[in-house]
């Protein structure tokens, strides 16, 4: 009788384990289905991506310097920006890469003589193969913090891979409204007369 008893228990633990498994398993297939950014895919492109700007100088303590320009919501008050191509897993793309400023009494001058007390995030648009997202002309987005982290929205979603993606608001959603239809407001004329 207790022989029986253990049997019993072993495969009641057995299916929960099995059952729990298949849940897990489902669950991770239908997130990456349905969830248009911040899966642990982007994460791992973006933790590649990062490595690549550090490397052109693109990020971090030795990034090349050029002179801020006032910006405006959603990045920064004071914003830089580079532009470069790099490659990434055998893909070969532009990466536009913008350093978003913020802070008490921020001024260009003071972001200038002190990046690193200012920083509060950088933003990165790069091109991805032929096909990772032909909607949206294959841009991935990526918002890390300073340190090459991955910032998070309110819900929690990080802030990786196609970033909003269908949604009314969010880098896609803005960036769809720039002119030359390029997802880049830097390349526009109307640009020009906002300096």
């Amino acid at each position: 009788m207790k022989r029986k008893k253990m049997m019993l228990l072993s495969m009641v633990v057995f299916s929960l384990v099995v059952f729990t498994g298949i849940i897990f398993v489902k669950t991770g297939i239908v997130e990456s289905q349905t969830m248009p950014f911040g899966t642990n895919e982007d994460v791992e492109y973006s933790k590649r991506l990062w490595q690549v700007l550090v490397k052109e100088k693109l990020v971090g303590p030795n990034a090349i310097q050029t002179l801020p320009y006032e910006g405006k919501p959603p990045h920064g008050v004071v914003l830089e920006t580079l532009v470069s191509t790099v490659t990434v897993n055998g893909n070969t793309g532009p990466a536009y890469v913008k350093a978003n400023y913020g802070g008490k009494d921020i001024t260009r001058s003071k972001v200038a003589n002190n990046r690193q007390k200012y920083l509060k995030s950088v933003t990165v648009m790069y091109k991805r193969e032929k096909g990772y997202d032909s909607d949206n002309q294959d841009w991935y987005w990526v918002k890390y913090t300073p340190d090459g982290g991955l910032h998070k929205n309110p819900k929690g979603m990080r802030l990786a891979g196609r970033v909003a993606k269908g949604k009314k608001k969010g880098c896609i959603a803005c960036h769809i409204m720039a002119e030359g239809d390029d997802y880049l407001y830097q390349n526009d004329a109307a640009q020009l007369d906002q300096e």
